[in-house]
């Protein structure tokens, strides 16, 4: 550590364990009495000066080239999900519209059937309405099963969290951008420009209401498509969304089906990401305290002698750090 190295010693060798340990109890001493020891005690700690100035290290360029950074495969990916989607969904179609009699439930069109059977399978959510009943078809939905959750949905998610990012960004260059022409406002309590993201109160507010808005976005479907009454409606549509899927309610008519098909894919993912977000809070939370803590707390001898991790009376800047 050349800040507490002597004026005198290489900069390359470590500072003296016991060095650093005199100094220690000799600052304390001195904070006691009020008086700068440095200003009394010839024999005290100095400063390194043999540092290059920042200015001269500007000016110096690397020997060989730089890596260059990696561009982002955000492109690749969500092109990926939408190929492998559609492949899962066109094979899916294929099988059951040719193998109709070997499923059991009830029948609204081959195309439509067999779509929400796909969307429900990969969701995991299981209501059972729709069913094989042969032992290839059985085969072909254990296949379908870990196919559709292993891979796709890994690749959908991906794309779900792509999309958030990139309205995070958005919202964050938007607030940078105006706040140079004005002073503090109200958005100041949602975005934390100095740290570059979204304040935790609003991620947690947006998952929030992420869940109530795909609750009852399904709910208002239910009641007025599948006739159910509002409890039912809120009843499946909590069960829908958070992939529990009962079985003892499912949507049985051809509208009911199509909006299914395209609400419980968003609204599965969206869900599981909005109570990621509520986990995460609860854990930066918890990080920002330690830290916090941490960083104002007094160094003691125990913290120096814990930093000596080879034994040998010399301590590095970087084992102090680690």
């Amino acid at each position: 550590m050349s800040l507490f190295s002597p004026p005198n010693q290489n900069p390359n060798f470590g500072t003296s364990l016991m060095t650093l340990i005199m100094a220690f109890i000799s600052q304390s001493h001195s904070q006691s009495q009020h008086q700068p020891s440095w200003s009394k005690k010839p024999g005290s700690l100095k400063r390194c000066k043999t540092a290059p100035a920042m200015a001269v290290m500007r000016d110096l360029k690397p020997k060989t080239p730089q890596v260059p950074k990696p561009q982002s495969e955000s492109s690749s990916i969500i092109r990926q999900a939408v190929f492998l989607l559609s492949i899962y969904l066109i094979l899916g179609v294929v099988i059951y519209s040719f193998n109709r009699d070997e499923f059991s439930g009830i029948e609204t069109h081959p195309v439509v059937d067999a779509l929400y059977f796909c969307i429900v399978t990969m969701c995991t959510i299981g209501y059972g309405d729709i069913a094989p009943l042969t032992p290839a078809t059985k085969i072909f939905a254990c296949v379908f099963v870990l196919v559709g959750f292993g891979f796709i949905d890994i690749l959908l998610s991906g794309v779900v969290n792509y999309v958030l990012d990139l309205q995070e960004n958005m919202i964050l260059t938007g607030i940078q951008m105006e706040k140079s022409q004005q002073g503090f406002s109200a958005r100041d309590y949602i975005v934390d420009v100095d740290k570059g993201r979204m304040r935790i109160r609003l991620k947690v507010g947006l998952a929030l209401g992420v869940v109530v808005l795909c609750i009852g976005i399904g709910s208002l479907i239910l009641y007025f498509v599948e006739s159910l009454d509002w409890v039912d409606s809120i009843y499946l549509s909590v069960m829908s969304v958070t992939t529990v899927g009962y079985g003892d309610r499912a949507f049985k008519t051809l509208p009911g089906r199509l909006f299914a098909g395209v609400w419980l894919l968003i609204s599965t993912l969206a869900v599981a990401r909005a109570f990621l977000y509520l986990a995460e809070a609860r854990v930066n939370k918890r990080h920002r305290r330690i830290a916090k803590w941490v960083l104002h707390r007094d160094i003691t001898i125990e913290d120096l002698l814990a930093a000596d991790i080879n034994n040998n009376g010399f301590i590095r800047s970087g084992f102090y750090l680690s």
